[in-house]
């Protein structure tokens, strides 16, 4: 039904316009007819420089191809990637013909390469500024690129060292005597045990410090002796340093028969070396206390970066056995000398351990903040295009316009670099997939030069 309906309206059209045409010719009147030339013209497609899979998989063929469940691969031409009419570049003279897969080969004619491939034209004009690069919004699309403008930022330089747990050496007190002496008991204190300031340790007679406390005794008692009170006192402080027995002696008048040595400080016992009953000489080691509510981190800093640390700078500590804890505290002292084996600078931070959580000889992790807190001009790391002879950045002019621009570097730090020379604030520059974009711009400068270089002269 619906072909002989179909039918009809054609015929029907032919008769109208039969009858038309035989009126008009009877009148002499023109009837325009329509014809192709007034309508729009295709637009040429470019060649096809590859084929990719039906899914926008990243997969591609130099040939037609087909998936696997059978539908062909769709053909990327090279037409779309400018935003160029087809009406202006065709009326721009044809400088030369471009490699398709981008080598650096170029041609005066129009040619194929080793796969098929018809190679590029490129037109007058098109290469006119050697310095930027004209990329369309199709492929920068497809590619990702992406842009960050410059701007001023303080760059955190963290420097990160290994080291050991070690004790306050300002924290530690030795205990010997000053004269012989018998020990009569010692307390209930072992090593590890933590003792408090003024605390008794043992009971000690010594034959010199009783001779020296009948002498003060004497003074304090008769005034017609030729000795005199202080220097009784001072010679039994020399031989005793203990100004609470003194103190007893002036308020009872008695001479002990031992007396109780006290601990100098708070902390913990690091090492006893006495019993009950022992004879000790002076200036034997009796016992050891050490302060564990200051230590030390001392870290092993690398010889290059050195320049950068200085006293005062802060520092945050992890502690193997507390790998979810976090120890603050400050560089206090950067030794004078170099490990020639390490080639590292011992550094000495200071950190509180109230809590005593830090063992001293404890495995730690430094990290030594170096900035100065000063802003300057950074970027992303990810800017940078670092040959190693040359540094570059991408700067996005806009409408996929791009300039490669060399630039200076300073520090570096939390993932952001200074940018001495060659941006200026507000600049935006490319953050990903810039070395494309380089590429591109090395790819067309070689090209231009060989071309220059195959023109007749």
């Amino acid at each position: 039904m619906n072909r002989v309906a179909s039918s009809i309206m054609v015929m029907a059209a032919v008769m109208a316009a039969g009858a038309g045409g035989y009126w008009a010719a009877q009148h002499r009147v023109s009837v325009p007819v329509p014809t192709i030339a007034n309508q729009p013209a295709p637009v040429p497609l470019g060649p096809v420089i590859y084929y990719q899979d039906p899914d926008g998989k990243p997969e591609y063929s130099a040939e037609p191809k087909q998936a696997a469940d059978g539908r062909p691969y769709v053909a990327v031409r090279a037409e779309p990637e400018t935003d160029e009419k087809p009406a202006a570049r065709t009326a721009k003279r044809i400088l030369y013909y471009r490699n398709p897969m981008g080598l650096p080969d170029v041609s005066k004619t129009p040619k194929k390469d080793s796969m098929g491939m018809d190679y590029i034209p490129v037109y007058e004009g098109e290469d006119t500024d050697s310095s930027t690069v004209k990329v369309s919004p199709g492929k920068l699309q497809r590619i990702g690129v992406k842009s960050e403008p410059a701007i001023l930022r303080a760059i955190s330089v963290p420097v990160r060292a290994p080291g050991t747990i070690q004790l306050d050496e300002r924290l530690i007190s030795v205990i010997s005597l000053r004269s012989e002496a018998f020990v009569d008991t010692v307390e209930n204190i072992t090593t590890g045990t933590e003792v408090r300031k003024g605390q008794p340790l043992m009971r000690v007679y010594s034959p010199a410090i009783a001779s020296a406390a009948a002498d003060y005794v004497a003074t304090l008692g008769f005034s017609g002796t030729s000795a005199t009170p202080q220097g009784a006192r001072q010679r039994l402080l020399n031989l005793s340093d203990s100004p609470q027995l003194a103190e007893e002696i002036q308020r009872t008048r008695q001479v002990p028969i031992n007396f109780t040595w006290s601990s100098p400080r708070t902390g913990v016992v690091l090492e006893r070396n006495v019993s009950d009953g022992m004879r000790v000489n002076p200036g034997d080691v009796l016992f050891r206390i050490a302060d564990h509510s200051h230590v030390w981190a001392m870290v092993d800093v690398a010889e290059r970066d050195l320049a950068a640390l200085a006293g005062g700078q802060a520092v945050t500590v992890r502690a193997r056995s507390y790998p979810n804890r976090i120890f603050t505290g400050k560089v206090a002292l950067v030794y004078p000398h170099l490990n020639p084996a390490t080639r590292t600078v011992r550094v000495r931070i200071e950190l509180p351990n109230t809590d005593h959580l830090l063992l001293p000889d404890m495995y730690a992790e430094a990290e030594i903040d170096t900035g100065t807190g000063q802003q300057v001009l950074a970027v992303p790391d990810s800017a940078i295009i670092d040959s190693g002879d040359r540094q570059v950045v991408i700067i996005d002019k806009g409408d996929g316009r791009f300039e490669p621009r060399k630039v200076q570097l300073g520090r570096r730090g939390a993932g952001y670099v200074e940018i001495k020379d060659g941006v200026a604030g507000g600049d935006a520059v490319v953050i990903s997939a810039n070395f494309l974009i380089d590429a591109e711009s090395n790819l067309k400068a070689a090209l231009k030069g060989l071309a220059d270089a195959g023109a007749p002269q």
